[in-house]
C-alpha cells in the first residue's frame, strides 16, 4: 500500500464537483439496498408526463434514466452541482437555496423524487404534487455510517432520521405512505485516502473536517486499515413511496 502521506495528499486535492462516487472505485465499496432505487425510478419516469427531482446533486441519477418525461425539472442548491445537471439533455435545472419553498405552482408534477434529500419538506412536496401523484425517494436512514463518524467525533446521540417519524410527517402533509422499507448496508474502506475523500464529500458527517485538524485520528485509522485490511461501517437507507391524496 502507498504511504499515508501520498494517499492523504491525493485525496485532499481530488475534485469534489458533482455527486458521483467513481473516485472511490477500487478503494471503497458500499452494498446497495435490495429494492434497486434507480430501477424503480426509471419505471416511474417512463409513465408520467412531468417530474421533479429534489436535491439532485449533479443530476447523476437522472442522467442514468433511459427515458425522461416531456417535462423534467430538478432542483439543486449548490451552483457547481447545478452546472453539471444542466448538461443533461431535456432537463430544466432550478437553483433553490436549502430550506426555501419549492418555486413551483400547486399540483404542478405527477412525480416528485429524491435520492438522499438533505431534509425532506413534506408540505412542499405534497403541495407541488397533483392529486394522485407519487413521491418516490430513497432517504438516508438513522445512524448511517456512524462507525466511521464516531471514530472522529466519539459516541453520538440517536439520530433524527427515523423512518417512522418521516412517514408520520408525510401523512400529516397529505401524503398516503404506501411503501416504507429500510436496509442496513455494508461499507468498506481499504485505504485512508478513501476516508479523506468521503469526509470531504459528505461534509455533514464530520463538520469542519480537515486533514490538519484530524491528523491524529487519520493516522490511527490508517494503522487500523493496514493491520486489518479495511475499515467497515454501515449505511442505512429508507425507501418511501407515497401518493398525494385526491382530496384534503
Amino acid at each position: 500500500m502507498r504511504s499515508f502521506d501520498d494517499l492523504v495528499t491525493e485525496a485532499a486535492a481530488a475534485d469534489m464537483t458533482g455527486w458521483g462516487f467513481g473516485w472511490l472505485d477500487g478503494r471503497a465499496c458500499e452494498e446497495r439496498p435490495p429494492w434497486g432505487y434507480a430501477r424503480l425510478l426509471a419505471a416511474r419516469l417512463a409513465m408520467v408526463d412531468s417530474a421533479l427531482d429534489v436535491d439532485t446533486g449533479g443530476g447523476e441519477i437522472i442522467a442514468e434514466m433511459p427515458v425522461l418525461p416531456p417535462r423534467m425539472v430538478v432542483t439543486e442548491g449548490w451552483p457547481p452541482n447545478a452546472a453539471r445537471a444542466r448538461l443533461i439533455p431535456g432537463v430544466r435545472v432550478v437553483e433553490t437555496p436549502p430550506g426555501a419553498p419549492l418555486p413551483f405552482a400547486d399540483g404542478e408534477f405527477a412525480l416528485v423524487s429524491s435520492r438522499h434529500p438533505v431534509r425532506p419538506d413534506f408540505p412542499e412536496i405534497s403541495r407541488v404534487l397533483r392529486p394522485g401523484g407519487t413521491y418516490l425517494a430513497q432517504h438516508v436512514g438513522p445512524g448511517s455510517a456512524f462507525e466511521l463518524i464516531e471514530w472522529f467525533l466519539g459516541p453520538l446521540p440517536a439520530t433524527a432520521r427515523d423512518p417512522g417519524v418521516e412517514a408520520a410527517e408525510a401523512s400529516a402533509a397529505g401524503l398516503d405512505v404506501v411503501e416504507l422499507r429500510t436496509a442496513r448496508c455494508r461499507m468498506e474502506f481499504t485505504d485512508i485516502g478513501a476516508v479523506v475523500w468521503i469526509l470531504r464529500k459528505c461534509v455533514w458527517w464530520v463538520p469542519d473536517f480537515t486533514v490538519e485538524r484530524h491528523l491524529a485520528d487519520l493516522e490511527r485509522l490508517d494503522a487500523y486499515i493496514r493491520k486489518h485490511g479495511s475499515f467497515v461501517a454501515h449505511s442505512t437507507r429508507t425507501l418511501i413511496r407515497a401518493e398525494r391524496l385526491k382530496s384534503m
